[in-house]
Parts: structure tokens; sequence; C-alpha cells
């Protein structure tokens, strides 16, 4: 049987402040599994009664309501990256531990505040980079393991998932302080093997499925990535994939360190 009823695939964007409407962030939902891949089906929601482009803040509002109004658990793919790598921790002293991470990381790092951008945070002389910065050569050990993904650190360079994940983390919190972390596990910090009817929210890595679902030609590149990872959350729940995906093969110390590091759901399956 299936985990999930709904899925969600989030393709994100670290453009301009909380309140920017942006092109780059979309939502797409897959509301029932599918035979494979290559026939699962996925519908775009926008703002606005279908009109506009979500901001940050009004995506995250709209997941919130989805998730507390919904009856079944929603299975939430979002393209970001939820932690930093072992160095960050060690060069700034910050606990192994996922929720205290992102706390420490929000105080530093308040890209969900009016009027604040990523940029202006990096340029800062008391916060952001200056405070809690990291370097591009610093890796999760999820993307040494993926290969091209590229570090939470790698501005500046097509691809980047840095500006993303410094944008996106507050209104993971958010979510979950809005919903209730006792109705989200958040994978893998919460654990592995997420419990039975909890939503559950996952990192993800587009690349990994938008080859292998045609493009609609009506959509850009952002619009396909979300639809691939809808349609494939919900064909491989469908499938019984999804449970070799959240349980990669990882050897002990791995699992511990991806538990504050996070990882990529789909890596190493």
């Amino acid at each position: 049987m299936p985990r999930f009823t709904r899925y969600l695939g989030i393709d994100y964007s670290g453009a301009g402040t909380a309140d920017t409407p942006l092109t780059g962030l979309r939502l797409f939902e897959a509301a029932a599994p599918a035979d494979d891949v290559g026939r699962a089906r996925a519908q775009e929601h926008r703002p606005g009664a279908g009109r506009g482009h979500w901001t940050r803040r009004g995506l995250a509002a709209w997941v919130v309501a989805a998730l507390a109004g919904a009856r079944e658990p929603i299975l939430v793919g979002i393209d970001h990256g939820f932690s930093f790598p072992e160095a960050y921790f060690a060069a700034h002293r910050v606990p192994r531990d996922w929720h205290r991470f992102l706390a420490d990381f929000c105080r530093h790092w308040p890209t969900d505040a009016p009027d604040v951008t990523v940029e202006a945070l990096r340029r800062s002389p008391d916060q952001g980079a200056a405070r809690r910065g990291g370097e591009s050569r610093w890796r999760r050990l999820a993307e040494v393991r993926s290969g091209p993904a590229k570090s939470v650190f790698h501005f500046d360079v097509p691809g980047s998932v840095a500006k993303s994940t410094h944008a996106g983390l507050p209104w993971i919190r958010a979510i979950g302080e809005s919903v209730g972390w006792d109705h989200i596990h958040v994978w893998p910090f919460d654990g592995w093997n997420p419990p039975p009817g909890r939503h559950v929210l996952a990192e993800v890595y587009p690349a990994r499925w938008n080859q292998s679902i045609p493009r609609d030609p009506d959509h850009t590149p952002d619009q396909h990535d979300a639809a691939c990872v809808a349609a494939a959350l919900a064909a491989a729940d469908r499938s019984g994939e999804l449970e070799s995906l959240l349980a990669p093969p990882l050897r002990p110390e791995e699992r511990r360190q991806a538990r504050y590091e996070g990882w990529i759901l789909g890596v190493g399956a």
C-alpha cells in the first residue's frame, strides 16, 4: 500500500526577497500514484486563481494550509538543501542537532524578513556570511555521493543551490512551527523511517528524475523539474521503490552524519 495520497514537487528559487514574485518558484502536485514514472501526471498550483507567480512567503503559507488541512499524509519534495556540511558545524561550533542548527541559522540568516535578500546578508558586516559563512569546497556527504550536486555554499555559478538553500531554510522552520513538528517528519533528521500518517518533507534533486519524463513543450525548465519531482514521488510510492529511497545503504557512521547534514532522497538508493 502507498504511504501517501498526495505528492508535492517544489522547484525553489532564492532570488529577490521573501515577497518577490518569482518565475523560478514552482509547485506541482500529483494527487494519486501512477503506474510508472512515464505515465505519472502532475498539475501545477499557482497563486491568485492561476495568475501570477509565487513568493516564498505565499508558497510557504499554501503548504502550511495544505498540510494542516489534510486528513491523509502528504509527501513534499523540495529542491534545496535542508542542512550544511560537517565542516560548517565544526567551524562555527554549531551543535550537531538539526533543530538547533536550524534555529541558529535563522538567527544569522533571517532571509524570511521583509525586504531582506540573500545577497544583502552575504555582504552584511554583522549577519549572514560574516557570522555563519561557508566555503564552496565544503560538501555534504550526500553531495559527494551524488556526483554532480553542488555545495550549498557554491554561489554565483549555473545550477547553484546555495542561494535557494539560504533563502528556503527559514521557511522549512516556519512550516514545521505552523503545522506542528508533531505532525511533520523532516527526513532524515527526524529518523529514516517516517511513522505512518505523518506528513514528510524531504530534500530532492530534480536531475535524478527530469530526464525520464517527457517535457511538456509549454513548460519552463523550472516547471518541468517541479512536475517531475511530484510525478516521480507518486510513482515511487506506487511501485514500492520509495521504501528503498528512504533507506539508502549507508555505513553506521555515515547515517549518523546524515542525521544532521541531511540526505538527498534517492541518492545512493
